[in-house]
């Protein structure tokens, strides 16, 4: 501790030590933060995506499967398959008072149209129970209010396909009436969805009694690869299967490279804190050359000089992780307090939910995240404390003193 104190003799090492506690505290809390919002992103977003998608989706290689119903029991008795429900995906053109939207229509069975039941899903407007009546509907808000309505108007829906007429092939629309408005969660869906009777979509997109595809939902869907033989097995010649990995490759991958990539990054802020760990020492054992020399004549061990100098380094560098970790879950556990006070100080959206996908800063603190974190900067910090540890145990006293 004396040594670290800052004296006018050797002011300038404890300077140096301050800037090395400073970097590794900063660098521990910056990881910590950095992943954790990393972390919760993926985990909000995967959270979405399953709690809305499929864990693994059934097609029809005609682009419809007629006999759903059969196939939708066979995959049921598939070992580890919570459940198997069919729906109809399509695209369709939303207009209303001269506003028009592309959007995607989503006709599922009346058991799955309860979306209040969806984690992280709410209902901006209107009611569920509207969808009994025929030729209703439920949209995403933001694409509500793109067209400018809202539950109880009407909004006329064109299908992709056309109808003969005597003036030639027209597309045809429909009016329906708006059930409800609401909040995926997610910018994309909230901007495109739109939500309808599995049998009100057969009529309106003419696919009889057939489906386009099978919304197959598994036990564990981290390990969703495992049940794809089965299913496949089971979904019979005149289907394939994808995974929501597949599905959401691109993104799942570029927020795994990002990750990586972002924890190598800031990883260097603890490994330039380390040399200057080393550098401090350094001029620390060159200050104190004469002092090691005369313990050394004293009958100091040169075990004992070691440990002087690793206490006296590695100290800076448990103090500086501890806090950093206290730093780092702190800031973590109050982000959307700390978002808000920064926006109100700035007068700036820090976080746009058009760009970002989701309407709030996630983060989720990984224990085993942290103590990987914890265990590197001290092993970083340790490893830094041997050079010149070594150096000043290895000093000769009588070179040192010779010209004394």
């Amino acid at each position: 501790m004396r040594y670290l104190r800052a004296r006018r003799s050797d002011g300038f090492i404890s300077l140096i030590a301050i800037f090395s506690f400073l970097g590794i505290m900063l660098g521990v809390a910056t990881l910590i933060i950095v992943m954790s919002v990393m972390n919760g992103f993926r985990a909000e977003l995967v959270s979405k995506l399953l709690g809305f998608n499929g864990h693994v989706i059934v097609s029809g290689v005609a682009n419809e499967i007629v006999d759903y119903g059969a196939i939708s029991a066979a995959i049921r008795k598939v070992d580890g398959v919570v459940s198997a429900s069919p729906y109809i995906h399509a695209q369709v053109m939303a207009i209303k008072d001269g506003r028009a939207s592309g959007a995607f229509v989503r006709g599922l069975p009346d058991e799955d149209l309860d979306f209040s039941k969806l984690d992280g899903m709410t209902i901006r407007s209107g009611n569920l129970q509207r969808l009994d009546f025929e030729r209703t509907i439920v949209m995403g808000y933001r694409l509500a209010r793109s067209l400018g309505v809202d539950a109880g108007d009407e909004v006329t829906l064109i299908a992709p396909s056309f109808t003969a007429t005597p003036f030639g092939s027209l597309p045809r629309g429909i009016a329906f009436e708006v059930a409800a408005t609401l909040d995926v969660g997610i910018y994309d869906f909230d901007n495109l969805f739109i939500g309808m009777p599995l049998a009100e979509a057969q009529t309106f997109f003419r696919y009889g009694n057939a489906v386009t595809n099978i919304e197959v939902m598994v036990e564990r869907p981290e390990d969703v690869e495992r049940y794809l033989a089965p299913i496949d097995q089971a979904a019979g010649a005149m289907s394939y299967v994808t995974t929501w990995r597949q599905t959401n490759q691109s993104l799942v991958s570029a927020l795994d490279v990002e990750r990586n990539v972002m924890f190598l990054i800031l990883t260097l802020i603890i490994v330039v804190a380390a040399f200057n760990i080393i550098s401090s020492l350094i001029m620390l054992v060159k200050d104190k050359a004469r002092d090691v020399a005369i313990l050394r004549t004293m009958g100091a061990s040169q075990g004992s000089i070691m440990r002087i100098f690793i206490i006296s380094g590695a100290s800076v560098g448990v103090v500086g992780t501890a806090l950093g970790v206290i730093i780092g879950v702190l800031f973590c556990l109050n982000i959307e307090a700390i978002k808000s006070v920064l926006e109100a100080f700035t007068g700036t959206d820090l976080w746009n939910a058009e760009v970002r996908f989701l309407s709030e800063i996630p983060a989720l603190v990984d224990p085993v995240e942290v103590v990987i974190i914890v265990s590197m900067a001290l092993i970083l910090s340790f490893l830094a404390t041997l050079p010149p540890s070594l150096r000043a145990a290895r000093l000769d006293p009588v070179d040192v003193l010779r010209y004394e």
